[in-house]
């Protein structure tokens, strides 16, 4: 929701003791968007399940089954941050997988030619 602030500076002739003064006066004009107001809504949604998360008192489980909720808690946050990761779709996998093989192909061929170069020194230094 995008707000607009417009500060008006102006003399108000009931207050006759600042008359001297100006005062200034703010109106807030609103430019509703459709798209803007579901987001306002998702993310005040997102912040009101922050703070119910935050003001749940967190008991210590007893020793013995601590291992399994710490790893209970590790696996649910774990897929909480896989379901926000924003998966490439087929076209760029393949650029990225081309990009990859390139990559490795003239890595490949780099160190054979090094390879080649000391093989040759080698050889002719101590043959």
């Amino acid at each position: 929701m995008a707000k607009i602030t417009r500060i008006k500076a102006s003399d108000d002739p009931s207050k006759k003791e600042e008359a001297d003064t100006p005062t200034i006066t703010r109106k807030k004009v609103v430019v509703k968007d459709k798209k803007t107001t579901k987001t306002k809504r998702k993310e005040v949604k997102a912040a009101e399940k922050k703070v119910a998360v935050k003001n749940t008192v967190e008991k210590k489980p007893f020793i013995l089954v601590r291992p399994f909720v710490y790893l209970w808690r590790y696996i649910r946050d774990s897929w909480r941050e896989l379901r926000q990761v924003r998966w490439p779709n087929r076209k760029a996998t393949w650029k990225m997988v081309l990009a990859v093989l390139i990559y490795t192909a003239i890595f490949v061929v780099f160190i054979s030619l090094l390879d080649l170069f000391f093989t040759w020194l080698f050889n002719l230094i101590l043959g």
